[in-house]
């Protein structure tokens, strides 16, 4: 078995641009795992090989890969940047030890560095600094220092100093030995010297060791102690004091370089073998029951334990369904049958493999700490625990964010529709925080994701990937009717065309029912003028009507009726009879009883940075959205409020555009509301023209 203390799982993650996937080249190349490094602009990365990822230049999901530094295995996963993908950084936070947030120099701390910082707060996950690009026009590594204190209320500790800035960058300062690392202008990764600090630096240098020190020695009262009285802490000691107060989230060991560059890496990858936590150091995943809840018990990191492992990602490629696990204790082997402990079914263990991006090499055994892809499992999804049947457990669940814009698609043929749902099928279990649902009132598939971006590449991938041609138009929103007032009537269904007839007469009062009960049916029928036998019927005919309001056809809710007279024949009355009385008398009574139209209302929840609250708010009341609260955080503000949905579309853009794009947002449904006046006279008229054109 490996030893545990020599695994670092790790994750690289930023904001776009700021060059993560560029580190991870880099850092594969340092470790001989690939002997040419690919580049993301001329779209040849190793961990970016989806076609679109390629084209744009961007990461659109994360990519595992492993490799090997001074004895040490690291499981790497290179996270996409952009906002309409952080479920893909969420996830991998999620079954992380550790992480490498990358900053650039000289765009500092970004908007997206904060939602993912955010995150790996909440995942507790131990991380390092790495301030890249400080070979560009503006960079400044103290600048970005800086902002990191300041934006997200975290404490760097400065390991390294730049020699030089912008085109004149050379190397680093390592503040610990008091070396410098000087490269070449070869531009190779290898061709650096290690010298004495500079002259005109010593002072600074010195200043910042000094720092670090102080900060370091904190971590152990016995060691801050003697260095208080003077006594300098060995190397040893320093680093244990590091290693220590990096793993508790006290501070985070700040590098700086420049991967393009291939300068800086190395002290990167002695870092995450020195700081970072292995699998056995950070606390133990929580187990919870059946509803959610945890219980008090943990899985612990050790092969001698029974198998527990979280399914993180479903991939679909070439060879079939990928499930990406990451192995929490006890020991995996081929041909095991383990229990998915969601579903309570069983599988039997085909293939193993260890993913290198889009390649992988087949594996006999893994075991606690590993992060691995078994291929061909059958109704696993993201999230799903596996674990050793005769040890039925369920680590923490994942939870993913709600969509937050949607479309409506059609194929282009009919014969694309059945390929489309076969697509769509592979797509949503492939990714969480992409939904797909028919819209009942027009038929319409509708795709849900939490972006344009996000829903540009669904159906790019459609197009390409699976070979669906799609129309795709505007969403409907899901507007609903429902009455004003409460009426009294009577109905009678007669019909006679020879042999026996049809007669049901019903007396009935419609009321408004209360916000969220639907249809309501009750009977004080006495005296048996209706016979009971009946009353399921009236029922049946007036619920078959609610699906169609009187004003544009939307369904009815919050409708109470209550059926208290009537009359009946001997023989021409039937359950026919009175379940056409009900639906004559619902057309006949709706139209009175001041039918209105209401709108879905959401519950809104924007996070924006305090400079741009003024604006975030007036936006949101244009939107005739109420404010309901505001609270500040280190970063900046969460605005909750409730707006209606039909003023939601495209608010992700303007969002971006009033905050710089540093705002984000998520919505929930809430409640339904009636619509302002002017609002419903031009959905009912636009609802009756497409009517009309059908």
């Amino acid at each position: 078995m490996t030893d545990l203390s020599l695994y670092r799982n790790i994750g690289i993650f930023a904001h776009v641009d700021a060059g993560k996937t560029t580190t991870t080249e880099r850092i594969l190349k340092l470790t001989g795992k690939i002997h040419k490094t690919g580049e993301v602009h001329d779209g040849a990365a190793t961990t970016d090989f989806m076609d679109q990822e390629q084209e744009r230049g961007i990461t659109i999901q994360s990519a595992a890969t492993t490799c090997f530094w001074d004895d040490h295995r690291f499981n790497i996963i290179d996270t996409p940047g952009h906002v309409d993908f952080t479920v893909e950084v969420y996830r991998s936070l999620k079954v992380l030890d550790g992480g490498v947030g990358v900053f650039c120099g000289s765009g500092g701390v970004e908007p997206q560095s904060e939602t993912n910082w955010r995150y790996a707060n909440e995942s507790k996950v131990a991380r390092i600094i790495f301030v890249n690009k400080l070979d560009r026009i503006g960079a400044d590594f103290l600048r970005v220092v800086g902002q990191v204190k300041k934006v997200l209320g975290a404490n760097p500790l400065v390991m390294v100093l730049p020699i030089g800035t912008e085109d004149n960058f050379r190397g680093l300062v390592d503040l610990l030995t008091r070396k410098a690392y000087v490269w070449d202008e070869s531009g190779e990764m290898d061709n650096f010297k290690v010298e004495e600090v500079p002259e005109d630096m010593v002072d600074l240098v010195e200043e910042y060791r000094e720092k670090l020190i102080e900060t370091a020695v904190e971590q152990d009262d016995d060691i801050m102690m003697a260095y208080m009285e003077g006594e300098e802490p060995s190397m040893e000691d320093i680093k244990k004091c590091i290693r220590k107060g990096t793993i508790a989230l006290d501070f985070f060991p700040t590098y700086c370089g420049s991967a393009f560059k291939n300068k800086g890496v190395q002290l990167i990858l002695d870092a995450v073998v020195d700081y970072l936590p292995s699998p056995t150091e950070v606390p133990p995943q929580p187990l919870t029951d059946e509803e959610g809840e945890e219980t008090g018990e943990f899985a612990v990191v050790a092969t001698e334990e029974s198998f527990k492992a979280l399914a993180f990602k479903i991939m679909d490629d070439r060879f079939g369904a990928l499930t990406f696990v990451r192995v929490y204790s006890g020991v995996l082997n081929k041909g095991d049958t383990i229990l998915n402990s969601y579903t309570g079914k069983t599988e039997r263990i085909g293939r193993m493999v260890e993913m290198h991006a889009d390649d992988r090499s087949e594996l006999d055994s893994a075991q606690a700490g590993d992060i691995i892809a078994i291929v061909g499992m059958k109704n696993v999804q993201t999230g799903h625990t596996l674990c050793d049947p005769k040890h039925p457990i369920t680590l923490e669940a994942m939870v993913f964010p709600e969509p937050v814009i949607s479309i409506a698609v059609a194929p282009t043929d009919k014969g694309g529709s059945q390929k489309m749902g076969v697509a769509i099928g592979k797509m949503i279990a492939e990714d969480p925080s992409f939904r797909v649902e028919t819209d009942d009132d027009s038929g319409e598939t509708i795709l849900k994701g939490m972006g344009e971006l996000h829903l540009d590449i669904k159906v790019d991938i459609l197009k390409r990937t699976y070979g669906v041609e799609l129309i795709v138009g505007k969403p409907q929103v899901a507007y609903r009717e429902t009455i004003t007032k409460a009426i009294e009537d009577s109905y009678t269904h007669k019909k006679q065309s020879g042999g026996s007839g049809q007669f049901g007469k019903i007396d009935y009062r419609i009321k408004p029912g209360e916000p969220g009960t639907g249809f309501v049916f009750s009977s004080t029928v006495t005296g048996g003028n209706v016979p009971k036998e009946f009353f399921p019927a009236i029922d049946k005919g007036f619920k078959r009507m609610m699906e169609e309001g009187p004003l544009a056809g939307f369904p009815v809710l919050d409708v109470e009726i209550e059926l208290y007279d009537g009359g009946f024949h001997a023989v021409d009355s039937s359950a026919i009879a009175f379940e056409l009385a009900a639906r004559g008398a619902y057309r006949q009574s709706m139209p009175k009883a001041g039918p209105q139209l209401i709108e879905p209302i959401m519950k809104v929840d924007v996070y924006t940075p305090d400079d741009h609250v003024g604006d975030v708010i007036g936006d949101l009341n244009r939107r005739r959205g109420m404010i309901k609260d505001q609270e500040k955080g280190v970063t900046g503000v969460r605005v909750k409020a409730d707006v209606p949905l039909a003023e939601m579309f495209g608010y992700i853009g303007s969002l971006r555009t009033m905050t710089s794009g540093r705002g984000q947002f998520s919505m929930e449904f809430s409640h339904y509301l009636p619509c302002p006046k002017n609002i419903s006279e031009a959905v009912i008229e636009e609802t009756r023209e497409r009517n009309e054109a059908k």
